[in-house]
């Protein structure tokens, strides 16, 4: 299977379960089915959404453009990523969708659907402490190593030399 279509079925998977399917079930179990109304918070839910989805899928097409693979863990790019979102921030694609769910939040008015969001920003924080950066040391080694101490792993911006990123 080609690499954009392994990408797109990878990515659909992804975003249909834990961005689409899981949400819809907050929201379902919860009491809600769709927004009071359209108004200011609709809107700025809308927008956020929009700019995570994205932010999103600017990382994907990295993956696929510059790191040669995808972004599931079993089929991860052959080179290291570190341009496009990636020069700003180590884990953009995690903070494109965690923003996506808190424009869908803010867009129903969901504190629950909040939650949720962060609980999904709490648990790929533990992924990539645990699993992603150790396995990117081993895999690319000083580059990796280099990166990660000057860009920050949350937080947009170039952490100060000797200092520690986020």
């Amino acid at each position: 299977m080609n690499l954009v279509l392994r990408t797109l079925v990878y990515a659909t998977l992804f975003i249909g379960f834990l961005l689409v399917y899981l949400p819809a079930r907050v929201l379902a179990r919860t009491g809600i089915h769709r927004p009071p109304g359209f108004g200011a918070a609709q809107m700025a839910g809308a927008v956020v959404c929009t700019l995570g989805a994205a932010l999103a899928l600017w990382c994907v097409a990295a993956f696929i453009r510059i790191g040669k693979g995808t972004p599931a863990p079993f089929d991860a790019p052959r080179r290291l990523v570190i341009r496009g979102p990636y020069r700003f921030v180590r884990n953009p694609m995690y903070i494109g969708a965690a923003l996506a769910l808190a424009g869908a939040a803010l867009f129903y008015r969901s504190p629950w659907l909040l939650a949720y969001a962060a609980g999904f920003l709490l648990v790929f924080h533990l992924f990539v402490v645990m699993y992603e950066e150790p396995t990117l040391g081993r895999r690319f080694g000083a580059d990796y190593e280099g990166y990660r101490r000057t860009v920050h792993r949350w937080w947009p911006g170039h952490a100060s030399a000797g200092g520690s990123p986020r």
